[in-house]
């Protein structure tokens, strides 16, 4: 199968990602995509960043129902820092039957040569592009062969803005799959510390 990879810390997921991710499985060469939950980063205070599983769980319930969607957490158990290019050799070993390409947003793509073993990846992996708000793609990365820029919808929604809303207790609802919102809300994420 044709696996595609969507990194993330889903801190917490929302219908951006869901939008996103399903309009790539659909129309892309794709067979499935996963949610890569990405570990508690030891840069990040750990008050804005729930726990690892929390937010796998989250990303469980949100994709309960829909086709060709899985979540991953195939780095919780991987030597940290999470480097992509090691996640993709230990999912080509662990899965020698899939192929696997990675997905990113636009914003992602102009830190990319940043990446440890970017050439590699580049080198060796599609790389699906959708584009995020106030990104263009750079004129390097255009006419690229394993960079495929695809035309999701243009998503302003970001796990900031929710977090920022839990916190001004306004209701979020409307912007995360019901599931999951349901689980936020009853274990009352987001709202004792201070962002």
């Amino acid at each position: 199968m044709n696996i595609g990879l969507y990194f993330g810390s889903f801190n917490p997921i929302h219908v951006g990602h869901l939008v996103i991710a399903n309009y790539i499985v659909e129309f892309t060469q794709l067979d499935e995509l996963w949610f890569v939950i990405s570990p508690q980063n030891p840069l990040k205070e750990k008050s804005s960043l729930l726990d690892d599983y929390q937010r796998l769980r989250m990303v469980e319930l949100a994709i309960e129902d829909i086709p060709h969607l899985r979540a991953s957490s195939i780095e919780f158990s991987l030597p940290q820092p999470s480097y992509t290019v090691n996640t993709l050799a230990h999912l080509e070993d662990k899965y020698p039957q899939h192929t696997f390409s990675l997905i990113m947003g636009g914003d992602n793509l102009q830190s990319f040569k940043k990446w440890k073993n970017y050439q590699r990846i580049l080198d060796g992996y599609t790389i699906y592009v959708y584009p995020r708000p106030e990104y263009t793609i750079p004129e390097e990365f255009k006419e690229l062969p394993n960079i495929q820029i695809v035309q999701a919808p243009l998503m302003e929604i970001s796990s900031s803005f929710i977090r920022d809303c839990i916190q001004h207790n306004k209701n979020v609802q409307g912007f995360m799959p019901v599931a999951a919102w349901k689980y936020l809300d009853e274990m009352n994420f987001y709202k004792k510390t201070s962002l």
